[in-house]
């Protein structure tokens, strides 16, 4: 089964918006993960506006889900990383003031660098993802860098099947998924899936590893509670 990733940063964004820790980010990440999630996923930025750097260690000692940190591998982000060995680390080529993550990495133009942090990382036991756009020349260079899976950012996905978008629009996340599954890369998702679009893009690549969630699946909690939205999400992953 596709495991489910919750990020959690939305939770952050909330208790940091009033100082304190109303919401518990740890309490609630525990509870996700009694809840059914397979793994929590937290993406700490320079200007720690929502996880901040001492979420990420309390978490790592007391998950026992699989822990996915992603982010922009600078100087302080690999040297947490190397310190918290989480399960999994996603690269992103988000600049620091970028708001979320809005195009995946040109891995033809940073593959040695890539492959150097990706040998880095492999070195200290973590297993390295590296968010792609659903393009095969992408996916090949990936590769090329050791990595262990990528994860298909899938924001057009999700923009163009709530215009009506079917088949034409999960066409390429397929072509490069399979791409990805022939050259041994395991295969992750993530951005803007929602519980509209989540089913029937897991039908098109049920082979999918993992699949990274958190502002669809935070608003929906607001309606549906915590504890119901991650029972759906899991369910459109059946």
């Amino acid at each position: 089964m596709t495991k489910l990733s919750v990020n959690i940063n939305k939770i952050a964004t909330l208790r940091n918006a009033r100082g304190g820790n109303c919401p518990d980010v740890l309490q609630m990440a525990l509870d996700i993960e009694r809840f059914g999630a397979n793994g929590i996923t937290v993406h700490p930025r320079p200007d720690q506006r929502h996880i901040r750097f001492t979420d990420v260690y309390q978490l790592s000692e007391h998950l026992t889900t699989e822990f996915n940190i992603e982010g922009f591998p600078s100087h302080e982000f690999c040297k947490l990383v190397c310190e918290v060995c989480p399960t999994q680390v996603t690269l992103v080529p988000d600049s620091p003031e970028q708001l979320t993550s809005n195009h995946g990495w040109d891995t033809v133009s940073h593959c040695d660098r890539l492959r150097d942090i990706v040998g880095m990382f492999r070195e200290a036991g973590v297993r390295t993802s590296i968010f792609i756009d659903a393009d095969e020349r992408m996916a090949e260079f990936a590769a090329k860098t050791g990595t262990d899976r990528i994860e298909l950012y899938t924001e057009p996905f999700a923009t163009g099947f709530a215009q009506g978008g079917r088949a034409d629009i999960v066409e390429p996340f397929v072509r490069t998924a399979n791409l990805c599954r022939e050259m041994g890369l395991g295969v992750n998702a993530g951005h803007d899936l929602s519980l509209q679009n989540l089913r029937y893009f897991h039908e098109s690549i049920p082979f999918l590893d993992e699949v990274s969630i958190g502002h669809a699946l935070i608003s929906d909690a607001l309606y549906l509670g915590l504890q119901e939205t991650v029972r759906r999400y899991l369910k459109c992953l059946e």
